[in-house]
């Protein structure tokens, strides 16, 4: 979505944004988070108690899922099957971001196991730390939003000046979105 895109041309990416700004609310370092998009008239219909909770001009409602178990986060969402209330789905998960050029430095880096790659790009001097929100819904349309941890060149760590980054887009994570995708399937 461009930056000039109104939000309503991309409902996706704003359910996207939703769930990141959600997810901020509570800090870092945070364990990988799954949320239902539900139709919120459905919601209403089910559980009419939430009516002075939810946003009702929203045509979809994210709903925060019981955490997923630790380990593999692939073999995690291959688990999953929805109920056909839920039109969509998004995760939020905290990554650690490289710049382009680090493959080149860090040798042996494209042939490395996962576990390899993980440390590597944990301890790389160049890392930014991130959270990544990826959303999906049946229909196919797809969002994805990151939040680039800021920090102030020589500032101490834990430093509150720090501004965080947002950038949004559907490329950011293709490979996590088919895999979100797969847990809508029949």
């Amino acid at each position: 979505m461009s930056p000039s895109e109104p939000p309503a041309a991309n409902p996706v990416a704003g359910l996207a944004r939703e769930v990141e700004e959600f997810v901020a609310s509570a800090g870092w370092e945070q364990p990988p988070q799954l949320f239902a998009l539900v139709p919120t008239a459905a919601l209403l219909d089910e559980q009419p108690e939430l009516a002075g909770q939810l946003d009702r001009s929203s045509p979809l409602t994210p709903v925060a899922q019981e955490a997923l178990p630790e380990g593999d986060l692939a073999e995690s969402l291959g688990r999953i099957a929805w109920p056909e209330i839920v039109v969509g789905c998004a995760l939020a998960q905290e990554i650690i971001v490289l710049p382009p050029d680090v493959e080149a430095e860090l040798p042996g880096l494209a042939d490395a196991d996962a576990d390899r790659l993980r440390r590597a790009a944990a301890d790389h001097p160049r890392r930014t730390e991130a959270r990544l929100v990826a959303a999906v819904l049946r229909e196919g349309d797809a969002a994805c939003v990151m939040r680039l941890r800021g920090a102030l060149p020589d500032a101490p760590e834990g430093d509150d000046e720090a501004v965080d980054e947002i950038v949004e887009s559907p490329d950011l994570a293709p490979n996590l979105l088919e895999a979100l995708k797969t847990t809508l399937m029949p």
